[in-house]
């Protein structure tokens, strides 16, 4: 009965220490060109298993890739950061993380100095319009995260997580409701306010449209000053950090919450269960959204035929939504 090789055989084979084949294997760089090259020869022709990183040494690949996100204080985008790092450890790669701070432009010149160092670029949530996002992926092996661009992409269902929290003020009293919307260049925000629109037309409710703002926690006070002067009885906030935003802004000014206004964020990142109230939000699988994308990006690199991914939301009820005032 045949035995696999072990790496023992492999180094006599090489004519190395086993401790030197073992980096030759693993960590190709640190050994000389040659050395690998013998101990990847002698892996191969005794069928002991070569991993990843002297695959892509062989092919000409550097084993990198690029992840560009338009916020990296965003604690949105650290699970999906975990989630692409854990699946590009699994496949041999490292990745390099650009922070585009919200700027068309900072992206656009990201993938310009990258394209040519990098085997392939995920795009987490990308502002740069559809059209430059189709030549992009044209040009670069593409994958994007909360972006509609060829075939190569990951979505989550926001819009249908806003619809979810729509429904929830609705049967909780709610008839003239805001939604304080996220960037002008946020494509996801779009998509949400649309899917609002139709929910807002089949429930028979009052929304008044709020922003745009920033998806930062400074600029939730005038996202709450807004909605006051409105006259709604609830808030729907673009996402975590802008409801934290309004949350404080609700409190300078002594406003109850949820019992005068319940507000409602998307997200559900690290301290939305912590803040006072505790904020309803809708729960969004990011280190999933993650490790999709970087899995959709290995199979592009590898030749194999890729499926959109499109993950579901829920709303995570807590205590800052509460029944309309009579």
């Amino acid at each position: 009965m045949d035995r696999t090789p072990t790496l023992r055989q492999v180094a006599a084979e090489a004519g190395v220490a086993v401790s030197t084949a073992s980096r030759a294997l693993s960590r190709p760089g640190r050994v000389s060109e040659a050395t690998t090259s013998r101990v990847v020869e002698a892996a191969e022709r005794l069928g002991y298993p070569v991993g990843g990183a002297v695959r892509l040494l062989r092919e000409g690949m550097t084993g990198t890739v690029a992840l560009v996100v338009p916020d990296i204080a965003n604690p949105y985008f650290f699970g999906i950061i975990r989630g692409i790092q854990a699946r590009l450890r699994d496949g041999g790669y490292v990745h390099v993380l650009v922070d585009s701070e919200e700027s068309v432009d900072a992206e656009e010149r990201a993938l310009r100095r990258l394209r040519s160092r990098v085997d392939g670029v995920v795009l987490a949530a990308p502002r740069l319009e559809a059209q430059r996002l189709e030549v992009w992926s044209r040009s670069v092996p593409l994958v994007t995260i909360n972006r509609q661009v060829g075939g190569a992409y990951v979505l989550v269902d926001t819009p249908g997580g806003a619809v979810q929290a729509l429904d929830h003020l609705v049967s909780l009293g709610h008839r003239r409701i805001a939604y304080a919307g996220g960037p002008r260049s946020s494509w996801s925000d779009r998509r949400r306010r649309s899917a609002l629109r139709q929910a807002v037309r089949r429930a028979g409710v009052d929304v008044v449209w709020l922003g745009p703002y920033a998806p930062r926690r400074e600029a939730g006070p005038a996202a709450a000053d807004a909605a006051l002067s409105a006259g709604v009885t609830a808030v729907i906030a673009f996402n975590d950090l802008l409801a934290f935003g309004v949350l404080d802004r609700l409190a300078a000014r002594r406003v109850a919450v949820p019992e005068r206004m319940s507000v409602v964020g998307c997200d559900d990142i690290f301290g939305a269960d912590l803040v006072r109230p505790a904020l309803t939000t809708v729960a969004v699988p990011l280190e999933r959204a993650g490790h999709h994308g970087a899995d959709l990006l290995l199979a592009s690199l590898e030749g194999r035929t890729v499926d959109p991914v499109l993950l579901p939301t829920h709303l995570v009820v807590r205590e800052s939504s509460g029944r309309a005032r009579a």
